[in-house]
C-alpha cells in the first residue's frame, strides 16, 4: 500500500472547497482594491474565456485518453485542467477584486438565456470545487471505483462549466 492510497484527503478537499467559494462569494461584497492604476484591467475577462477554453479542451482530451485506456495521458490533461483552473481562479479573483461586475446589457429573449447560463454556471462551479477535488484525490490514491463512480459525474458538470464560463463572456464582452 503506497502512501497516497492510505491518505485521508477530506481535511484538504473540505478545506479548499470553503476557501475558494468563501473567497469568491467575498468578491462581491469587499470593497474594490486599486493597486494597478496604470494597468489596464480589461484584459482579464478575455484572458479568463481563454483558460475556460484551454480547461474545456483538456477535459475532453482527458475523456478521450481514458476510453482509450491510456491511464497515463489522462493523467497528464487532468493535470493540465487542474492547472488551467487554478490559474482561472486567480486571474478571476485578481480581476474581481479589482473591479466591478459588469451589468449584463442585452434585451428580449437573449436576456433569458444569458442568465440561465450564467446562474447554472454559478451554481455548478461552486458544485464542481469539492466534486473535482474528490474525484482528483480518488484517482490519486489509487481508489479507481470510487474515481470512476464520482468521475461519471464531475467530468459533465466541469465541462459544463467550463464551456458556460466561455460563453457567458461571449454574451457580456460587449458591455465591457
Amino acid at each position: 500500500m503506497d502512501q497516497h492510497s492510505s491518505r485521508n484527503y477530506t481535511p484538504i478537499i473540505v478545506t479548499l472547497t470553503i476557501v475558494i467559494n468563501a473567497l469568491v462569494a467575498l468578491l462581491f461584497f469587499m470593497p474594490k482594491i486599486e493597486i494597478f492604476t496604470h494597468f489596464d484591467i480589461t484584459i482579464f475577462p478575455l484572458f479568463n474565456a481563454v483558460l475556460n477554453s484551454f480547461t474545456f479542451t483538456f477535459l475532453v482530451a482527458a475523456l478521450i485518453t481514458i476510453k482509450q485506456k491510456n491511464i497515463k495521458l489522462h493523467r497528464r490533461f487532468i493535470y493540465a485542467a487542474f492547472t488551467t483552473t487554478g490559474l482561472f481562479l486567480l486571474s478571476y479573483v485578481t480581476y474581481h477584486a479589482m473591479s466591478e461586475s459588469t451589468p449584463y446589457g442585452g434585451e428580449g429573449p437573449l436576456r433569458y438565456i444569458y442568465y440561465f447560463i450564467l446562474i447554472s454556471h454559478i451554481l455548478l462551479s461552486i458544485a464542481i470545487v469539492p466534486l473535482a477535488l474528490t474525484t482528483f484525490f480518488r484517482g490519486i490514491a489509487n481508489k479507481i471505483d470510487k474515481h470512476r463512480k464520482i468521475a461519471r459525474w464531475t467530468m459533465p458538470i466541469w465541462l459544463y462549466v467550463s464551456l458556460t464560463g466561455v460563453l457567458v463572456y461571449i454574451l457580456i464582452s460587449p458591455y465591457y
